[in-house]
């Protein structure tokens, strides 16, 4: 009983590492334009009277997410210029981070009913430099870990979502005080207003992204480069073109044939499409929650309490507490547990649906929706992290988060489209969402003794 009550202990401890402060900076940074193009855009076109379906659509700028892996490999050879002095990494998280705060700028001018084109392109925008940038903040802070550091990596991945989460939750608890705030004073353009203070606090991420040290040395270019020369000596000869296509097979298709031969292809294709299925419940849950809140009957004010700052809270403590978990008894059965939970939690709200306003209801709901989003997502972003090749740390994870993404952006892009066709019947809805954990767990069942990562 002792041996394990310090194995606990010690598995706590590693949260003290300074590493995991600079990894928390990170998630925030990674999770605050959420709070820009998910929440705060919903709210905005909601406040503006376009319909549940325009809102769902809009959501469709959120495919970029699925597709960023496609110049990750860029990302990872090129350097921006007037930047490269901070660091490769955090060069390209500064011109990203300077992309949206130009945006929110033009946000700040736009007008939704006269400029809706405009408006969801800029989200557009906004939505590829989150993307973009967050090829680099996965590769930054997987590689703070060393490889034989498995402890350190579940740390860092709870550290990691907690950062997203307080980025998003905080962020969220801003935007939507202040707006009412705004509101609250007869400003007629208060979300305007509104993008304006936030870009402040994307100037104030960006000062204490300075203080996040970029290891100077690396071997990732040059095992790159020397997968390179092997494939231009076997095409036979040396000239502009073959330098290109070296380049294209050696970053494009390395990761790919890297992958698929550390895990053999049946299994490499049942890892992908259980990435692809595992969140998808969850996310049309999520990307029509706030609508629903606002449908039901709740103020901007009692959604930033309940969904945002005592989500938070209950998001930090469970995803340290998912993280442990994950070091202990493994990813694949915390995934399993975060699944069963995803199921009840969608439940809760199909009740709160059927029962209408009840603030202690929506609380319960609430806390347990944040529960179940900790548990999952730091087990997953602790399962991709492992099963990634640190060669090509940025591609093959980018690949990966990328895929999860594309399933719960592009297919839950038409949740506001199947509440609208059902009618408003949010509990029929929350039923709907319900059944959509299923797959992953089957998918999951037949790989969990398979999948080449400690379970």
């Amino acid at each position: 009983m002792i041996k394990q009550n310090q194995s606990w202990f010690h598995s706590i401890l590693v949260y003290k590492d300074l590493r995991m402060l600079k990894i928390l900076l990170l998630g925030a940074i990674s999770g605050f334009p959420w709070v820009l193009i998910a929440s705060s855009l919903n709210l905005w076109l909601k406040e503006e009277g376009l319909s549940r379906s325009t809102i769902g659509w809009a959501g469709l700028i959120f495919g970029v997410y699925a597709f960023n892996y496609l110049w990750a490999p860029l990302i990872d050879r090129i350097q921006i210029p007037l930047l490269k002095k901070l660091g490769h990494r955090k060069g390209w998280i500064l011109l990203m981070q300077i992309t949206i705060l130009l945006s929110l700028i033009i946000w700040s001018l736009i007008n939704p009913s006269e400029n809706l084109a405009l408006l969801i392109f800029i989200g557009l925008v906004i939505a590829i430099a989150s993307a973009t940038q967050d090829i680099t903040i996965d590769a930054l802070r997987i590689e703070q870990i060393n490889e034989n550091e498995g402890k350190a990596m579940a740390a860092g991945a709870a550290m990691a979502v907690v950062g997203w989460w307080t980025g998003y939750k905080l962020g969220g608890i801003v935007a939507l005080i202040t707006a009412e705030y705004f509101e609250s004073l007869g400003i007629i353009d208060y979300w305007q207003l509104t993008f304006l203070f936030l870009g402040v606090m994307i100037i104030l991420m960006n000062i204490c992204l300075m203080f996040v040290n970029e290891p100077v040395k690396t071997n990732r270019q040059i095992k790159q480069k020397e997968t390179d020369k092997i494939i231009k000596s076997k095409l036979g000869s040396n000239n502009f073109f073959t330098k290109i296509l070296a380049y294209v097979s050696g970053t494009i298709l390395g990761p790919l044939i890297s992958f698929f031969k550390k895990n053999g292809f049946a299994i490499a294709v049942g890892i992908l499409g259980f990435v692809f299925l595992f969140k998808i419940g969850e996310a049309f849950l999520g990307r029509m929650s706030i609508v629903f809140y606002k449908e039901i009957g709740f103020s901007k004010s009692q959604i930033a309490i309940y969904s945002k700052g005592l989500g938070w809270i209950t998001t930090v403590f469970f995803t340290l507490l998912g993280g442990l978990m994950a070091m202990r008894a493994g990813t694949i059965k915390t995934m399993f547990f975060a699944g069963g939970l995803m199921a009840i939690t969608n439940l809760l709200f199909a009740v709160l649906a059927w029962t209408g306003k009840s603030e202690l209801l929506f609380a319960i709901a609430v806390i347990a929706d944040d529960i179940t989003a900790a548990f999952a997502t730091v087990a997953f972003v602790a399962f991709i992290s492992l099963l990634v090749d640190r060669t090509y740390t940025a591609t093959q994870y980018a690949l990966l988060a990328s895929l999860g993404t594309a399933g719960r952006t592009t297919l839950a892009s038409s949740s506001g489209a199947l509440v609208d066709w059902l009618n408003g019947d949010w509990g029929t809805f929350f039923i709907i969402t319900t059944i959509m954990v299923i797959p992953s767990l089957i998918c999951l069942w037949f790989l969990k003794n398979n999948i080449k990562i400690g379970k």
